[in-house]
C-alpha cells in the first residue's frame, strides 16, 4: 500500500514537473479545480467518453490542418456549408483548434436485416460504405461547367423502402442532372453497397465517380488507390474494392501535394494510380456522358473485406432479409402521409441498428448503452418483435459485473434500473415469467441498487439517494441526478414484479420495500428542494436550479409510470420546461446538446398526452417537421441551420421515441385500463380511407385497431388477443368525450370541424 502510494505521489510529481518546464498549466490542479464543478463522485467522467472525446477532437486537429487551406478543393456538404462565411451554417474558426461538424450532423444509414454493414449516405449523395472509412462522390463535368452535389443549396434526398431500403439523392443544377441511388444488396449470401448513377448534360461531358479521404466527420485517410487490372475499378489501401459495371473512358489520380484530383480531370494521364505519404489520395473515374443522352453506372463496394471474404456470411436477398424481420411487426395506415413515412423509417432504422449489438446510430454512436439500449428494446417490444427484443436482453447479461451492475460506462448509475424495467416489460407484454437463468441475475442487480444507495440519515438533500454520477452524460457534471434514482425505483419495482411471476416471494417483498423505501427519500429530497427553489417542479438534482436538465425527471411520469398522469409535481415541471426551455417548436436543451432534441421533445409529449393536454400534438408535430427528408433525427438540432449539432446524425433512441409516441396515441394502459386513440387527431382520418394500427402488444394482450370511416361517424373496432380476462377499454379520441366499451366496437358520430 505504501509503494503503491509513492508511486503515484512519485507519477504526479513527474507530470506536473514536465508540464511546468514546458510553460503548460499543472493539469493535475487543473482538473481538481475542474471537479470544484461537480459534485464528489467515484468517476469523473465515464473512461468511455473521454476516449471517445479525444478521438473526435483528434479527428477535428487534422481537420484544422486539411481543410481550411485547402478550400478549393471538393468537400463534403458539412465543410462546403460551415467554411463559408456567406452560409448561415458558418462558424468562425480564430480560436478553434479543431473543426468539427457541428451544423449537419446528417446521414442517414442503409443496409439489411441481420447484416453489421451499415453504409451511410450524406445530405448531398456522399456515401461512406464503411465504418469511419473514405467515401466515394459522383459529379458531372463539362468543359464550362461541373455540377458538384455537395456546393449546391437545393438538393433533393429520399428513402424508398420497396422493394428495400435505399437513398436516393436528386442534384440539378445549369442543365446538368445526377440522380444516385445506394442500397444494400445481397449476391452469393453476400453483402455489397451498391450506387446506382444515372447523369444527363445538355452538352458532351463525364459522369465522374471519385474516391474522397473523408467522410461526414471529416478526413479518412486514403493512403494509395491503384485501378483494378481484371475488371474496371479501384482497389484502395490495397483492401477494399470498388467495382464499374462498365469500363470508364479514362482514369485520374493524385496526391495531396498536387491537390484534388478534381483540379486534373482534363490532364492526361497515363498512371495506373497514386501514393500518398499524408494519406490525401484522391482519385477519380470518367464515364464519357454525350449531350442530351443519359448515361447509368452501377458501382458496387463488396462489405466484406477483400481478405476476409471467405463465405462465412451468408445471406438471402436484401428483399427476403426485408420481409423476414418485418413478419408480424405492428403496423401503421393512417392517411396522414408524413406521420406514416417517420413511423415507417423509424421502424427500419431500429431493425437495422439491433443484429448483433443495439446502437444508437450508425456511425458516431455505433456502439453500446444500456440507456439507448433499454428505450430501443422497449419499441422492439411495442413493434411486436418480440424475438429481436430477447435476444438482446440476453445479451444484456453478458454485461453485468459480477456485483450485479449492468456496466456500459463507468460512473453512470441509471442501467440497471433502466434493465430491470425493460426485463419487466417484456415479460408484461409476453405473458411469460423471466427465464430462469435470468432470475439469479435480476436479483443481484435488484440488490446492486439497494447497496448503491447512501446511507439514508436525513442529514442531506441526497440522503438515500444514488451516489454523485455522470447519469446520461447530457444533464451536466456529476450530481445526485433524480433521473438515475426514478430509474431506480421502477427498477426495483421491475425486480419484485418478476420475482412475484417466479414464485420468490421473499425477493418480491425485498425489492418491494426497497422501492418504497427508496422512493421516501426522493420525495423527501423533493419536499426540501421545494422550499429552497421555491417551485414544486423537479431539478435535475436537488443540488441545481431548474433549468433544460429538469427533463429527465419527467422519466417518473413517462416512461416509467411513477406519478399519476396529473401528479403536480410532474405537470408543474411539464411548465417550467414550456415556459422556458421550447425553441423552434421542440425542447431545446441547453446542456451538452445545445440543441432542440427530438426524443427528449417527445418524453414533455408522452406526459401531456397522459395528461390529456392537447399541447401534446403541437411537439409532436414539431419533431414530424424537424425529421430530415429521409425521415431521420440527428441527437440535436441546431436551430438555425436545421441540421444536426450534436451526436450521431442518425439517432435511433429518437427513432425509438417516435414508434413509442405513435404506438400511445392509439393505445397505452393506464391504472388498469387500455385507452384506446387518445393521442389520435381527426387529421390523421380526413378523408374517408379507413386507418388502422396492429397488432400491438399490451400488458393485457395483442390488440389490433381499426377504424372505419365515413362523413358522418366513425366505426371504431378491434380484436384482442388477451392474456387473461378482457380489459376495461375506454375510447377517447382527442375531439370527443370518452366512451367505455362493452363490446369490441364502437359507432362515434363526427363533429362538424372534424369534415373534410
Amino acid at each position: 500500500m505504501k509503494r503503491a502510494k509513492f508511486n503515484q505521489m512519485l507519477f504526479k510529481f513527474f507530470i506536473r514537473r514536465v508540464a511546468q518546464s514546458h510553460g503548460f498549466l499543472d493539469p493535475l490542479n487543473l482538473l481538481t479545480k475542474l471537479n470544484r464543478f461537480a459534485q464528489p463522485a467515484e468517476v469523473i467522467a465515464p473512461t468511455e467518453l473521454l476516449r471517445d472525446g479525444a478521438i473526435l477532437h483528434a479527428r477535428g486537429l487534422i481537420n484544422s490542418q486539411a481543410i481550411q487551406h485547402n478550400l478549393d478543393w471538393v468537400w463534403p456538404f458539412w465543410v462546403e456549408r460551415q467554411f463559408d462565411p456567406k452560409d448561415a451554417s458558418f462558424i468562425p474558426r480564430a480560436f478553434s483548434a479543431t473543426h468539427i461538424n457541428l451544423t449537419h450532423r446528417n446521414w442517414t444509414a442503409i443496409g439489411v436485416p441481420e447484416c453489421e454493414a451499415t453504409p451511410i449516405v450524406d445530405p448531398a449523395g456522399l456515401v461512406m460504405p464503411f465504418w469511419d472509412s473514405w467515401s466515394l462522390d459522383a459529379w458531372i463535368v463539362t468543359k464550362d461547367k461541373r455540377l458538384i452535389p455537395s456546393k449546391l443549396k437545393n438538393i433533393k434526398q429520399t428513402l424508398h423502402f420497396d422493394p428495400s431500403l435505399s437513398v436516393i439523392t436528386e442534384a440539378a443544377a445549369e442543365n446538368l442532372h445526377l440522380i444516385s441511388t445506394a442500397q444494400v444488396c445481397i449476391r452469393d449470401g453476400q453483402p455489397f453497397c451498391r450506387i446506382h448513377l444515372k447523369g444527363r448534360s445538355e452538352a458532351p461531358g463525364w459522369l465522374i465517380v471519385s474516391v474522397r479521404p473523408y467522410n461526414p466527420e471529416g478526413i479518412s485517410f486514403v493512403r494509395h488507390i491503384e485501378q483494378q487490372e481484371e475488371k474496371p475499378g479501384f482497389l484502395i489501401n490495397h483492401l477494399h474494392e470498388v467495382i464499374f459495371d462498365q469500363k470508364p473512358s479514362d482514369y485520374r489520380f493524385s496526391y495531396y501535394r498536387e491537390g484534388d484530383v478534381s483540379h486534373h480531370l482534363f490532364r492526361k494521364s497515363e498512371d495506373k494510380g497514386t501514393f500518398c505519404n499524408i494519406e490525401m489520395a484522391t482519385g477519380a473515374a470518367l464515364f464519357p456522358l454525350e449531350a442530351n443522352q443519359s448515361r447509368e453506372i452501377n458501382v458496387e463496394i463488396p462489405l466484406i473485406e477483400k481478405k476476409q471474404r471467405r463465405g462465412d456470411v451468408q445471406l438471402t436477398s436484401e428483399t427476403n432479409q426485408w420481409e423476414k424481420a418485418l413478419h408480424g411487426v405492428c403496423r401503421l395506415s393512417i392517411t396522414e402521409p408524413k406521420i406514416q413515412f417517420l413511423y415507417d423509417a423509424a421502424l427500419r432504422t431500429l431493425v437495422l441498428h439491433s443484429v448483433e449489438d443495439i446502437y444508437p446510430g450508425p456511425y458516431t454512436y455505433k456502439r453500446f448503452w444500456f440507456r439507448d439500449a433499454a428505450f430501443i428494446v422497449h419499441s422492439l417490444l411495442c413493434l411486436n418483435l418480440f424475438a429481436r427484443a430477447k435476444k438482446h436482453i440476453d445479451r444484456f447479461f453478458v454485461r453485468q459485473t459480477a456485483g450485479g451492475y449492468f456496466l456500459s460506462q463507468e460512473g453512470e448509475w441509471d442501467s440497471n434500473g433502466e434493465v430491470l424495467w425493460v426485463i419487466d416489460r417484456f415479460c408484461e407484454l409476453t405473458n411469460r415469467p423471466p427465464e430462469k437463468e435470468w432470475i439469479p441475475l435480476i436479483k443481484k442487480a435488484a440488490r446492486w441498487i439497494i447497496n448503491k444507495r447512501l446511507k439514508d440519515d436525513g442529514k442531506n438533500l441526497h440522503s438515500g439517494l444514488l451516489p454523485a454520477g455522470f447519469s446520461a452524460e447530457h444533464f451536466g457534471p456529476n450530481d445526485y441526478y433524480y433521473w438515475d434514482n426514478f430509474f431506480a425505483v421502477g427498477g426495483l419495482k421491475a425486480a419484485a414484479h418478476l420475482m412475484q411471476l417466479s414464485a420468490n416471494k421473499e425477493e418480491a417483498q425485498e425489492f418491494n420495500e426497497a422501492a418504497v423505501s427508496l422512493m421516501k427519500s426522493v420525495d423527501r429530497s423533493l419536499v426540501q428542494v421545494s422550499s429552497r427553489i421555491g417551485s414544486g417542479a423537479i431539478p435535475a438534482s436537488p443540488y441545481r436550479r431548474l433549468d433544460s436538465g429538469a427533463v429527465g425527471s419527467l422519466a417518473a411520469g413517462y416512461p416509467l409510470l411513477l406519478f399519476p398522469a396529473h401528479q403536480e409535481r410532474l405537470l408543474q415541471t411539464l411548465e417550467f420546461l414550456y415556459d422556458h426551455c421550447m425553441l423552434k417548436g421542440g425542447f431545446f436543451h441547453d446542456l451538452s446538446h445545445s440543441g432542440v432534441n427530438a426524443y427528449l421533445t417527445l418524453h414533455m409529449a408522452q406526459v401531456l398526452l397522459r395528461a390529456k393536454d392537447q399541447r401534446y400534438l403541437e411537439l409532436l408535430n414539431a419533431v414530424a417537421d424537424a425529421a430530415s427528408p429521409t425521415g431521420q433525427w440527428p441527437e440535436a438540432i441546431h436551430p438555425a441551420t436545421k441540421g444536426g449539432c450534436m451526436g450521431d446524425g442518425q439517432h435511433v433512441w429518437a427513432a425509438a421515441e417516435w414508434v413509442l409516441i405513435i404506438r400511445n396515441c392509439f393505445v397505452r394502459e393506464e391504472e388498469g385500463e387500455l385507452i384506446l386513440l387518445s393521442g389520435v387527431p381527426p387529421d390523421w382520418y380526413k378523408t374517408d380511407t379507413n386507418i388502422s394500427f396492429g397488432p400491438a402488444p399490451t400488458s393485457f394482450g395483442t390488440i389490433s385497431i381499426r377504424m372505419d370511416i365515413d362523413r358522418t361517424q366513425l366505426k371504431i373496432s378491434w380484436q384482442g388477443s388477451w392474456h387473461g380476462k378482457r380489459p376495461s377499454i375506454v375510447v377517447h379520441l382527442p375531439d370527443h368525450d370518452p366512451v367505455e366499451a362493452d363490446e369490441d366496437a364502437v359507432v362515434i358520430q363526427r363533429k362538424a370541424q372534424a369534415h373534410v
